[in-house]
């Protein structure tokens, strides 16, 4: 499969500040690493991976502009089979706790709160806000 990495990462920086957007090329060494997928949709993409028995959604953007579309409910979704399908007994992720929708997107699929990272996430106006690891399993 040909990734346009310098599409996925405009869609990256159109979603986020903190953490702070990835490059072409972070998305394209992302990729390279074993166990590493990627899932996309129109207007938006998906990126986990397997190891170990675990699966972890690294990122997950979907432009403003196809937002409320249930892009990003499909992706999820999509996730979670593939960690599945894998043999994944176990799939996490880390959400900003100023991010309600993210969270309730995350909820509605079946991850809960297992943990927090203080101050885990940099703004660029130098403030700082927790990360929400949350978790569910599998099988």
């Amino acid at each position: 499969m040909t990734v346009d990495a310098e599409r996925l990462a405009a869609i990256h920086a159109q979603c986020f500040t903190a953490p702070r957007p990835w490059s072409a090329a972070e998305i394209t060494g992302i990729l390279a690493t074993p166990g590493t997928f990627l899932l996309t949709e129109p207007g938006g993409f998906l990126i986990g991976r397997v190891l170990a028995g675990e699966a972890e959604l690294l990122t997950l953007a979907v432009a403003p502009a196809a937002r409320h579309k249930g892009i990003a409910a499909r992706l999820v979704a999509a996730f979670l089979d593939r960690a599945a399908g894998q043999a994944a007994a176990r799939a996490f992720l880390e959400v900003g706790a100023g991010n309600p929708a993210a969270r309730a997107l995350y909820a509605r699929a079946g991850f809960a709160e297992t943990g927090r990272r203080p101050c885990y996430y940099r703004h660029p106006d130098g403030t700082a806000s927790d990360a929400l690891i949350l978790a569910r399993t599998l099988v």
